[in-house]
């Protein structure tokens, strides 16, 4: 009769963990050959049990199919696996399936309204029995479809799609929000990241959770608290109103301990990004990890990585859920990377850090009117896995223009990674994308972090909003431009491209008008769409742009003429220069290396190995040892010893031995590969799968993914 029990409880062990359901048959629970949530798992470790691909064969690999999605740009998109089918979205964020195994077609949402100006970094599959979903979304959308058939689940919000604006009160109904990251389930809730303008323009970045079945709106989180609630008092009293001040978004993704019912958020900068006089304070719970009752919203604790950020010094990933030893006792932990270099390690439960972080005081601001916060949090260990400061010392003795770069290095602020912006300018080093950036970090069950990291400073500086003198003086669409895009993309649109910010002096022989149209009103990649403007407003920046205007400038001072100066400036300062920094042949100006790739151990805090990662293929040979080079998506670590990682402009995805760093593998893609891939297995084969779009830091473009298993 034991034995029987025994025999009966296994087999009801066994049926749960292969029905693709939890225990409360509602949350995904991915089988071991599946790769069935976003970065692996609600832990975010990107790690997978296969062995099939180790050390000794991986050298082995070839390319086994090839999904063409017919839709080039850039692809951020960490494919889903399920029971054989692999779910990913297209440069376009079109949600589709495909035969894991061949990369056969089953079908595409081609849905209106397409996004063709966005990016996705994956999708949600759910599933309560038979109804099992894939959730996703395009715009200020977030919709519903069969996961077989792609058919929009009706029954969801309105037709199969509900507003991911629908807690974030009136203000934000004419502003930009959408969603690239996937959001986070939790029974029959699905809590979801948002990304909203990061000007004055912002909308609240409030975290939302939905119900699944019937799209309506559960619970919200008010990233800026009201009046009564905690952590108001860090604000200027009417910032919760959204007229001034928004953003304190979780726009990186989240993890969730669903044992523990505990959702962790890591939330973005308040907006204006690098001007905070509108928003004095330390500003909670922007720059913040927040621990959530994931059934309520309910804060349980929260830790401020950043105090009133005037640098974008957003945590750009989703932390990772770790169990490390610590002091001889075993604990449940979560681990945060931040774009500084930095690794937070806390209590799972408790908040309390592993390892001691200090406040250090860092440079004050000299802008009128911004009150930097005087101290900012250093964790004592790990050491940073970014370089934290700049010297003559640090310049590149591969550039040609050496006194130039040298000139730029000493007229820039630069006293380490806190150091503010300033009318003469400074070198921000970690840079804007890092340190860490939106790939994250790959954790084992042995506590070992694997971490890419950038290693580029960039050069920004702040002055004074334009003049309404200077402003009336220009047409409306060149107002228009000055004002909102000019920062990027140049006073002359010469832009930037190395730093991401194309040229715009040829865009009408590049783009369609409707496609012109579909950017200003939808953004593109970094940039966000301006739904502040009337239509008006739109017909004369597109004028501009694509040099149709028949309104001639006014000539300054000209008696008896003022135009009205359209969209006005609502900050006293802006950024006045932005962009990396380059010598003349636009490689990184200081030397390499120009990206590493990080092995930390967060039992002890110790690193067990760092290299650079990346190259520049046309240096080889002419400087000694590889550069490293900016990378952006994740490593993937398997329990064979393998870690797999595309991420840079060379077109490839390699494999390195994680005990040690040691190169296994190489292949060429066809494009590069700015996303973190997946592994799984189907009938037998483990795969390893990455989307190839390109287009990032100037590079060419592609449209597919790329699965490569042994022969």
């Amino acid at each position: 009769m034991r034995l029987q029990s025994v025999f009966l409880a296994a087999v009801f062990i066994l049926a749960l963990l292969f029905s693709g359901c939890s225990e409360d048959g509602s949350a995904p629970l991915s089988k071991n050959n599946d790769w069935g949530e976003y970065l692996g798992g609600p832990d975010r470790n990107h790690y997978s049990t296969l062995e099939q691909i180790d050390t000794s064969n991986v050298h082995q690999m070839k390319v086994a199919w090839e999904y063409h999605t017919g839709s080039p740009g850039q692809i951020q998109c960490n494919p889903i696996v399920v029971d054989g089918t692999l779910y990913g979205m297209t440069a376009t964020t079109q949600p589709f399936a495909i035969n894991a195994a061949t990369g056969q077609e089953y079908w595409r949402k081609k849905s209106e309204g397409i996004d063709k100006f966005s990016t996705s970094r994956g999708l949600v599959y759910w599933a309560d029995g038979k109804d099992k979903r894939i959730l996703y979304t395009n715009g200020e959308w977030l919709y519903a479809v069969d996961a077989k058939t792609g058919q929009a689940i009706s029954s969801f919000g309105m037709d199969g799609r509900t507003s991911l604006k629908k807690g974030l009160g009136e203000t934000a109904q004419k502003k930009m929000v959408i969603s690239n990251t996937p959001g986070t389930v939790y029974k029959n809730l699905i809590i979801m990241p948002l990304r909203v303008s990061e000007g004055a323009d912002a909308a609240l970045g409030h975290i939302q959770a939905f119900n699944i079945k019937t799209g309506e709106l559960e619970w919200v989180f008010h990233t800026i608290p009201e009046p009564g609630e905690f952590g108001h008092d860090t604000w200027p009293n009417e910032s919760y109103r959204n007229t001034e001040v928004g953003g304190a978004n979780n726009w990186a993704g989240m993890a969730i301990d669903r044992g523990k019912g505990i959702l962790y958020a890591p939330t973005g900068s308040a907006a204006y990004d690098f001007y905070g006089a509108k928003r004095k304070g330390s500003n909670l719970f922007a720059n913040t990890l927040l621990a959530l009752d994931a059934s309520t919203g309910k804060r349980i604790w929260h830790y401020q990585l950043v105090h009133h950020d005037i640098l974008d010094r957003d945590p750009p990933a989703p932390p990772n859920l770790v169990t490390v030893t610590h002091d001889g006792h075993t604990i449940e932990a979560v681990a945060q990377v931040t774009k500084q270099g930095f690794v937070f390690v806390f209590d799972r439960e408790t908040g309390e850090p592993l390892f001691p972080i200090e406040e250090r005081p860092v440079p004050v601001s000299d802008i009128p009117g911004e009150h930097s916060w005087p101290t900012q949090p250093f964790p004592t260990k790990p050491a940073p896995f970014a370089r934290q400061g700049l010297t003559e010392a640090d310049l590149s003795p591969y550039a040609e223009n050496k006194e130039e770069i040298l000139e730029t290095l000493r007229k820039n602020r630069k006293e380490g990674p806190f150091t503010p912006l300033s009318t003469g300018g400074t070198l921000v080093f970690p840079g804007l994308d890092g340190g860490a950036e939106w790939g994250g970090a790959a954790v084992d069950p042995e506590g070992i972090l694997y971490v890419n990291s950038n290693e580029m400073a960039w050069q920004l500086g702040l002055g004074p909003t334009a003049s309404k003198e200077v402003l009336e003086n220009l047409s409306e669409g060149e107002r228009l431009y000055k004002l909102n895009c000019a920062t990027c993309h140049g006073d002359e649109l010469h832009g930037n491209p190395e730093s991401g910010f194309p040229a715009l002096t040829d865009i009408a022989t590049k783009l369609k008008r409707q496609e012109v149209e579909a950017i200003v009103a939808n953004g593109k990649g970094m940039m966000p769409g301006f739904s502040k403007f009337s239509d008006r407003e739109k017909e004369a920046l597109i004028a501009f742009l694509l040099k149709l205007e028949k309104e001639p400038k006014v000539a300054l001072k000209e008696p008896g003429l003022k135009r009205s100066s359209g969209t006005e400036p609502s900050i006293s300062y802006e950024i006045n220069s932005f962009g990396k920094f380059l010598d003349s042949n636009g490689y990184p100006a200081i030397k390499p290396p120009w990206g590493t790739l990080n092995a930390i151990d967060l039992n002890t805090g110790d690193y067990l190995w760092k290299i650079p990662y990346g190259e520049y293929p046309e240096l080889s040979g002419k400087v000694p040892g590889t550069t490293g080079a900016e990378s952006y998506g994740g490593p993937v670590v398997t329990a064979s010893g393998l870690l797999f990682i595309a991420g840079t402009k060379d077109s490839k995805i390699r494999a390195f031995k994680k005990t040690d760093g040691k190169l296994l593998w190489e292949a060429k893609l066809p494009a590069p590969a700015f996303a973190t891939p997946s592994t799984y297995m189907v009938d037998g084969r483990q795969y390893v799968v990455v989307a190839c779009g390109g287009t990032k830091l100037d590079a060419i473009e592609g449209d597919s993914y790329v699965a490569f298993a042994l022969p």
